[in-house]
């Protein structure tokens, strides 16, 4: 398995759906199961999946010795956008169906199928040296907010979070994928974002999840 090169020739705001795609130039069938004679299968996943896509390609590769699984992880809108200006892909795992349905407008790829939720937490460098400790903390001009951005499945998932919440975030920073947005408090560059959970999970104490009562549940 190895990591592409760049680009390649209602009230359940608070639940991220991940989706998947397979592009219409392989069959569902195939991204299973690729014919004897693949080679590769070319997998464009979001950077919140970063770390069950890698594991998965690894058992895949193991389970089919003639197959080179190639990942391409970033930013959903990212992917999207390589996507529909002609890269070569057979999967897209995206982090929400929004970040697919150009895609599939386009006739590029099959209607999306969910495969896993997740849901956002309040994160906050180990300690928690600003003390936040609820989703309102983030209107303090004091502290440094990070969110990802607009049209990014973790941004876009925030703000509705935050609107749900009546919280009017002073936000400092925005990032292109939640990964960049982990580093960035891991490395006590920011006070307090909104991240997935499983990315906390992930980064093993580099960040911590606050418990916060205002943190609208889906």
């Amino acid at each position: 398995m190895r990591k592409a090169d760049g680009m390649r020739s209602g009230r359940t705001t608070r639940l991220l759906v991940a989706a998947v795609a397979v592009l219409t130039a392989c069959s569902s069938d195939a991204a299973v199961s690729p014919p004897a004679a693949a080679e590769e299968v070319l997998v464009s996943a979001a950077a919140s999946l970063s770390d069950v896509f890698t594991e998965l390609a690894h058992e895949f590769e193991a389970a089919n010795p003639t197959v080179d699984v190639v990942l391409n992880l970033a930013g959903s809108a990212t992917l999207r956008e390589q996507v529909l200006a002609g890269a070569p892909v057979d999967v897209f795992a995206a982090a929400s169906t929004d970040a697919i349905e150009p895609v599939v407008a386009a006739g590029l790829a099959e209607v999306p199928s969910p495969f896993a939720t997740n849901r956002l937490v309040v994160a906050v460098p180990p300690g928690n040296p600003a003390g936040v400790g609820a989703l309102a903390d983030q209107t303090n001009d004091d502290l440094l907010v990070g969110l990802c951005a607009d049209g990014v499945p973790c941004g876009d998932l925030a703000r509705r979070v935050l609107d749900l919440a009546g919280v009017a975030a002073s936000v400092d920073t925005e990032v292109s994928d939640v990964r960049a947005l982990v580093t960035l408090l891991a490395l006590g560059e920011l006070d307090v974002g909104l991240v997935y959970a499983t990315d906390v999970t992930a980064v093993q104490g580099a960040v911590e999840a606050v418990p916060a009562d205002d943190l609208p549940h889906g």
